[in-house]
């Protein structure tokens, strides 16, 4: 099987190496030819380190050989990018092939899941194409061969279960589940609240208040939910609960340690410089305040995020403000 894999951060080269690891030929593609050239002489990740990629693993920065003759096409680009590099993909004649979204947001202005701007870029015969794997997962566990449990969803159950086939292995396992929006969206949210956690423990405060924000926050997530047609009980599964615990609890979380770095005073600009890679609950947040705003949806948290990173908000003031909100019966 020859597969094609768009993006070389180390999410994507992490799956990547997954896949070439059973014996696929992959050709990981990265806008950057400096990039692709380092990764084809090393086999290794600058942000994997001590980890070195085995199997046919290619990478190149020519789009038409990463789409070319292809059985299946994987994605780990950015929420920001990934219209404009399945735009790319389009102006090479597109795929007749399963794609796999492996990347979490939701698009601002649009309000589409990334799944969604995949089928508006490729069209509505793509549609029965479309799937995508999500849940607690991060590279640097995957590489070391760490037991992992995520979930494939697809629009069409054939492509769904062809994902679980494609992905699993004796330490990775894959749950499918037909809900994809729901998959896809519990996925999307869980960064902003991470944010927020990594907020909370840079002021001191304790694992009481972080219990509370992620609490709190997957009822955000539930309410906004229904703006995309999910399905609540998939929120309490792995690509919901799950990514939201693995994102707000462990220092591997670039989300949460985004958060933390703001707290300690480094501007969000600042702090996304030192993490040195994509921060995509704060390019979410963004999304999720547009939803909850245009459906009259209060979303406090996510508010508080957004205020904090584009509205200069005190992180401070934010707590300050989060506590003084009147008190309503709790309904979950």
């Amino acid at each position: 099987m020859r597969i094609g894999y768009l993006g070389a951060g180390s999410w994507g080269f992490a799956l990547a190496a997954l896949l070439a690891g059973k014996g696929y030929e992959v050709i990981l593609w990265t806008g950057n030819p400096e990039t692709a050239k380092t990764l084809n002489e090393t086999k290794e990740h600058p942000k994997l380190p001590g980890f070195r990629a085995e199997g046919n693993l290619t990478v190149t920065s020519d789009m038409k050989k990463a789409v070319d003759g292809i059985d299946v096409l994987i994605e780990s680009v950015t929420s920001k990018g990934m219209r404009p590099v399945f735009t790319q993909v389009l102006q090479h004649g597109g795929v007749t092939c399963p794609i796999v979204i492996t990347s979490k947001g939701i698009e601002q202005n649009s309000g589409l899941l990334l799944s969604e701007v995949v089928l508006e870029v490729l069209g509505e015969k793509t549609r029965n194409l479309i799937g995508c794997l999500s849940g607690p997962s991060h590279a640097e566990e995957v590489v070391s061969g760490l037991p992992t449990s995520v979930v494939s969803s697809s629009y069409d159950p054939a492509v769904m279960h062809k994902i679980v086939e494609l992905f699993t292995t004796p330490f990775f396992r894959v749950y499918p589940n037909g809900d994809m929006n729901g998959v896809a969206f519990g996925g999307a949210m869980k960064n902003i609240i991470a944010i927020a956690c990594g907020i909370s423990d840079g002021l001191g405060f304790g694992d009481n208040t972080k219990s509370a924000l992620m609490t709190r926050g997957l009822h955000e997530i539930r309410k906004l939910s229904v703006l995309k047609g999910c399905k609540a009980e998939t929120l309490n599964g792995l690509s919901g609960l799950g990514d939201l615990c693995v994102t707000c609890l462990s220092k591997l979380s670039r989300n949460y340690s985004f958060g933390h770095l703001i707290a300690e005073g480094l501007s969000p600009e600042e702090a996304k410089e030192k993490i040195g890679m994509a921060v995509e609950g704060a390019y979410t947040c963004v999304s999720a305040f547009q939803l909850g705003t245009k459906a009259h949806i209060p979303i406090p948290i996510t508010q508080a995020v957004y205020s904090i990173i584009y509205g200069n908000l005190d992180p401070k003031e934010a707590v300050k403000a989060l506590l003084q909100r009147a008190i309503k019966e709790e309904h979950l």
